[in-house]
C-alpha cells in the first residue's frame, strides 16, 4: 500500500526553502540587483478516478519550482526553475539580470514598501492530511459511484467517480528581509452518473464536495445519490419559447457570477482599461442589500493567509457596502498603475463572499423557487462568453422551467444574454442555500430578467 500521508513536513522544508532563499537572493546581488523578489513551492498529488467498479487511472503527482524576479533600479527581469542546485540557482539569477537590464524603465516596478509586511504570520489551520492508502482512496471513490448507480433504474452508466488530494508548500522572501510560507491542502470527490431513457436520450449531471480537511467532505453515499437524483431529474428535457424572463442561478453556478466580480475589479484589468467596471469605486452597482466582503483571516478557509503574493499583510476588507463598490483587488504593481495604494491581494481575492441584507435562514433553494415564481433555474453554465471589457454576458444554460414556485420539467439547448453590469443590479435575492467552492461563497441570485434565446 502507498500511504497518502505528508511527505511536505513544514520544519524540513522551511529549513530547506529558507536556505534556498538565501543563496538565491544572495546570487541576484552578486550579479547587480537593485533587489529581488522569490518564490518557491512544492506540491504533492494524488488522483484517482474509477469507472464501473474498475480502476480508472491513479496519477501521483510531485512538483517543485523557484520564481526569481530581480529588479534593476525601475527595470525588472524573471526567471524560473525547477532544479534546485547551486549552480542552476545561479543561472537562473543571470538569467533574470540579463531581461532586467534590456527591458524598459516602469516607474510602477518594484518591491512593496516594507511597513506593508506583517508582524506575524498566522496558521489558520488549512493543512490537513489524509491518513488513507491508495486502495482506500480507490475504495472510496467506488462507493460514490455504486451508491450513484443504485438511486435509479435509468442510471445506467458513469462518466466516472473522482477524488483528487493535494499538499502544497510555499515560501517566499525578498530582499527588503520579508520572509514567509504557507503550507495547505485540498481535497475533493465528485461523481458524474449518465440517466438514460428507452428512446436512447442520455444526460448527465454530477454532484462534488470539496475542503481543505477531508473530513469535511461529504458522505461518498450523499455526493453518489445527490449525482445521480439531479442526472435523472434532467431527462425529457425540452427547449423554452425565446423571451425576457426572470432567472435564478442555482447557487454552484452563482459562484460564477462572484467570480465575474472579482475579475472586474482585478488591478490588472482596472489599469489596461480592460474592465466594465473601470472607476466604479464610490459607485452603485448592486441593490443597497447587497454585500461583498474579501476576508482572508477565516479559520479552515482555503483563501486564508497572512500575507499575499507578495508578502504584503492581509485585512478584511468591504468590496462592496450596500451596494456601494468600496474596494478593488490590487497588487502593488497595479495599485501603482492606478495610483492607489495595494490592498493586499497580489494573486487575487482570498475569501470572497456576498450576501444580502434580507436573506433569512428559512430562505432556501425552494424558497427562492416561489420568490421567482415563473422563470428559469440554472443548473449549469456551457461555454466562456463573457466579454469583461463591456460586461456583455452570453452563456449556453442547462435548467429547469419554474412555473407557481414549483420546477415543471428541464430545459436545455437554451441560451442566457444580459450585462454583467445590468444583471449585478437587478439582483432580487440571495438564498441561504450558502455553498463555498474554492475562495468564493454565495447562495443562489436570483436574477430580475434576462434574455433568454430558446425555441
Amino acid at each position: 500500500m502507498i500511504n497518502f500521508s505528508s511527505s511536505l513536513s513544514t520544519e524540513y522544508k522551511q529549513e530547506y526553502f529558507n536556505d534556498l532563499v538565501n543563496k538565491i537572493l544572495k546570487s541576484a546581488k552578486t550579479v547587480g540587483a537593485s533587489s529581488a523578489f522569490v518564490s518557491i513551492s512544492e506540491s504533492k498529488g494524488l488522483s484517482v478516478s474509477v469507472r464501473k467498479n474498475d480502476i480508472d487511472t491513479i496519477e501521483h503527482a510531485h512538483n517543485s519550482s523557484l520564481d526569481l524576479v530581480v529588479f534593476d533600479g525601475q527595470k525588472s527581469g524573471s526567471a524560473s526553475t525547477s532544479d534546485f542546485s547551486e549552480e542552476a540557482l545561479r543561472r537562473t539569477a543571470e538569467s533574470a539580470w540579463h531581461i532586467a537590464k534590456h527591458t524598459a524603465v516602469d516607474v510602477a516596478s518594484g518591491l512593496p514598501d516594507p511597513h506593508l509586511f506583517p508582524r506575524e504570520i498566522i496558521d489558520y489551520g488549512i493543512y490537513h492530511e489524509w491518513d488513507k492508502s491508495t486502495d482506500e482512496i480507490v475504495e472510496i471513490a467506488k462507493i460514490a459511484e455504486s451508491a450513484a448507480l443504485n438511486v435509479d433504474s435509468r442510471i445506467t452508466n458513469t462518466d466516472g467517480s473522482f477524488i483528487n488530494c493535494g499538499e502544497n508548500y510555499s515560501l517566499i522572501g525578498n530582499t527588503l528581509g520579508f520572509i514567509g510560507d504557507c503550507l495547505y491542502s485540498s481535497y475533493s470527490l465528485s461523481v458524474v452518473p449518465i440517466a438514460s431513457e428507452s428512446n436512447g436520450i442520455m444526460q448527465r449531471d454530477y454532484w462534488s464536495t470539496h475542503d481543505c480537511n477531508p473530513m469535511k467532505l461529504l458522505d461518498p453515499l450523499l455526493v453518489g445519490r445527490i449525482a445521480a437524483e439531479r442526472s435523472v431529474s434532467r431527462l425529457s428535457a425540452r427547449r423554452i419559447p425565446t423571451g425576457k424572463y426572470p432567472v435564478l442561478f442555482e447557487s454552484p453556478v452563482a459562484l460564477g457570477l462572484v467570480g465575474s466580480l472579482a475579475q472586474a475589479i482585478n488591478g490588472n484589468n482596472l489599469y489596461r482599461k480592460s474592465s466594465f467596471l473601470v472607476d466604479s469605486l464610490g459607485k452603485n452597482v448592486f441593490p443597497s442589500y447587497i454585500d461583498v466582503i474579501d476576508d482572508p483571516h477565516i479559520y479552515g478557509a482555503i483563501g486564508s493567509s497572512s500575507f499575499d503574493a507578495e508578502g504584503v499583510k492581509t485585512k478584511k476588507r468591504e468590496i462592496v457596502s450596500e451596494g456601494v463598490i468600496r474596494g478593488y483587488l490590487l497588487s502593488t504593481y497595479t495599485s501603482r498603475k492606478l495610483g492607489m495604494q495595494t490592498t493586499g491581494n497580489a494573486g487575487g481575492s482570498h475569501n470572497l463572499i456576498m450576501s444580502s441584507k434580507n436573506t433569512h435562514s428559512e430562505d432556501n433553494l425552494d424558497y427562492m423557487l416561489k420568490k421567482m415564481h415563473r422563470g428559469l433555474l440554472v443548473t449549469e453554465l456551457i461555454g466562456q462568453g463573457i466579454n469583461y471589457v463591456t460586461g456583455d454576458y452570453s452563456r449556453g444554460v442547462f435548467g429547469y422551467w419554474v412555473e407557481n414556485g414549483i420546477i415543471q420539467y428541464p430545459v436545455q439547448e437554451i441560451t442566457i444574454a444580459g450585462n454583467l453590469f445590468d444583471m449585478f443590479n437587478k439582483i432580487v435575492a440571495i438564498g441561504s442555500d450558502v455553498i463555498t467552492r474554492g475562495n468564493k461563497t454565495t447562495g443562489s441570485i436570483l436574477i430580475e430578467d434576462m434574455y433568454i434565446a430558446g425555441s
